[in-house]
């Protein structure tokens, strides 16, 4: 929404982000430089105050600022969180884009301004609703943390016991649980799991001979690049990892196994995916790894005993070797989906629940299938197939397909009101179509080699523009577009929004993603190519 003028308060906090924003740019250039990104982000957080009075905030709310993206032009897409009484809103983000001068040019709310609770004391104990939300995890739990926020993401907003349980599911995922009980009755109000699995199963080696970065300069080598991001050994059970070190720098033989140098091959998958993955997020989109500080992260590997898995758990990659300990999941496509769920994490935030799960897991598999297409090795060239080289079903067919969903007999083509429902990994559906039809277009077509043919959704057949296209789109609407619960109207909206501000009005591109939104049933929002 547009504001009508600034406030003296904002007019001087104006004056001083447009100091701060030439001093970055006159440094590396780089808005997404760590020092430029923390120096905006603590000027931006001075006029946190400024900004919530010219977005016309009560006054028993505040903004904080979780992150800020700079355009080339200097407009700053500033993301916020925000209390009520000194409460956390869980659902309360918003993201503002301003102008280099201050000025607030539009705002994208999880919700609006309203998000005051009917009161604030709460009349269940700390102790009872941590023994509701032990109960409703279903495992034995680890440990447990309670705190009053205000839950505002669905419904009225209302007092509400965020409690977070820590233990171990029975699939030997580990979990991170934040329910949310109603302060004032006790019951739960919702729940979402915060250690992102994507399930799946893994062949041998999946990359062919690659080029590691190795920050050593002499033996014994650490398989650590110069990023920071390194792979440790877990061993086959779920305890303490220990860092791999080798002494004549080449890992792995080729063939994934359990003993000697072939235990490092699943490594050497881990390493190479986490490499590339942060390279594309830096070549690509100026972003400096999943945090946006330059830190690489840990990917650990041999994860407990047949574990027919891999999850990211906010700080880290988790790889089992799958069945029979003889297939570890570690292609790349996996390996660039779960960092990406730390991407996300570290900016929409999307629930892992309902559609905006969905969009969570969709973001993971579009930047996963980006990386794979970047990577672009003989072994494993890009493609449209998730998962298609770990045999997750046993039968040589991939985990999920983005040209038709539903050829894996779960997944959906196109959006309808009860997408929501399905499991996040399957009502990922729409958008993964999404993904294709605006890099590909509809109909037969032949890419590396796979055949593919995509249907729409009772709409016009339609020309693609190209995976960068859609990537860079989807990026933008991810880091400036989207929050905590956001679904697919919101997505629409603002990868429409987001292909204006990047390619024009009525351009092909931003005409093949609004098209391809039609495609997969999505209904038209506000935004438009035109307007």
């Amino acid at each position: 929404m547009s504001i009508r003028h600034l406030t003296p308060a904002a007019l001087a906090a104006a004056v001083a982000l447009a100091a701060t924003a030439a001093t970055v740019a006159s440094g590396s250039g780089a808005a997404a430089a760590p020092g430029g990104t923390a120096a905006l982000k603590a000027a931006e957080q001075s006029a946190a105050a400024a900004t919530g009075d010219d977005l016309g905030l009560p006054a028993d709310q505040s903004l904080t600022v979780r992150s800020v993206v700079t355009d080339r032009d200097g407009t700053r897409h500033v993301r916020y969180d925000r209390t009520v009484h000194g409460l956390a809103v869980v659902g309360g983000d918003l993201v503002v884009a301003k102008s280099t001068n201050g000025f607030v040019k539009s705002s994208h709310w999880n919700r609006g301004k309203a998000v005051a609770p009917a009161s604030t004391k709460a009349a269940v104990s700390r102790a009872a609703a941590s023994a509701t939300a032990a109960k409703a995890a279903g495992y034995r739990v680890d440990s447990s943390a309670a705190d009053l926020v205000v839950y505002a993401s669905v419904g009225t907003p209302r007092l509400a016991w965020q409690v977070t349980t820590t233990g171990v599911r029975a699939s030997q995922t580990p979990s991170r649980l934040r329910t949310w009980v109603d302060a004032r009755t006790g019951k739960v109000i919702d729940s979402a799991e915060t250690i992102e699995e994507s399930t799946g199963v893994g062949n041998t080696r999946y990359s062919g001979v690659v080029t590691l970065d190795i920050a050593d300069a002499a033996s014994p080598f650490r398989l650590r690049d110069s990023h920071n991001n390194f792979t440790a050994e877990y061993n086959n059970s779920t305890g303490n990892s220990t860092e791999f070190t080798d002494t004549d720098n080449t890992w792995g033989t080729g063939i994934a196994g359990l003993t000697g140098a072939a235990r490092q091959t699943a490594a050497a998958d881990a390493q190479w995916g986490a490499q590339k993955t942060f390279e594309y997020y830096s070549t690509t989109h100026n972003r400096a790894g999943i945090w946006n500080t330059g830190a690489g992260a840990r990917s650990r590997v041999h994860y407990g005993t047949n574990y027919d898995n891999a999850f990211w758990d906010g700080t880290q990659m988790t790889y089992g070797d799958g069945a029979g300990n003889a297939k570890p999941l570690t292609a790349i496509d996996v390996a660039g989906h779960e960092m990406s769920h730390g991407v996300t994490e570290n900016t929409a935030n999307l629930n892992y629940r309902g559609e905006s799960g969905g969009l969570n897991e969709a973001t993971s598999d579009i930047f996963g299938t980006a990386v794979e297409f970047f990577a672009n090795t003989a072994a494993d060239p890009g493609d449209y197939l998730i998962g298609e080289k770990i045999n997750i079903n046993g039968n040589g067919t991939p985990l999920r397909y983005m040209d038709k969903p539903s050829k894996d007999g779960r997944s959906a083509d196109c959006w309808s009101r009860t997408v929501g429902r399905l499991d996040v990994h399957y009502s990922s559906g729409p958008l993964n179509h999404w993904f294709y039809l605006v890099s590909e277009g509809s109909g037969a077509k032949t890419v590396n080699g796979v055949s593919y043919n995509s249907p729409t959704c009772g709409a016009p057949a339609m020309t693609g523009v190209g995976h960068a296209v859609a990537e860079t789109v989807w990026y933008r609407t991810l880091t400036t577009k989207l929050t905590s619960s956001s679904g697919y109207a919101a997505a629409r909206n603002g990868a429409i929004a987001s292909a204006k501000e990047l390619y024009g009005r009525n351009t092909a591109n931003c005409l093949a993603v609004q098209s391809a939104f039609t495609a997969v049933a999505v209904p038209a929002g506000t935004q438009t190519c035109a307007n």
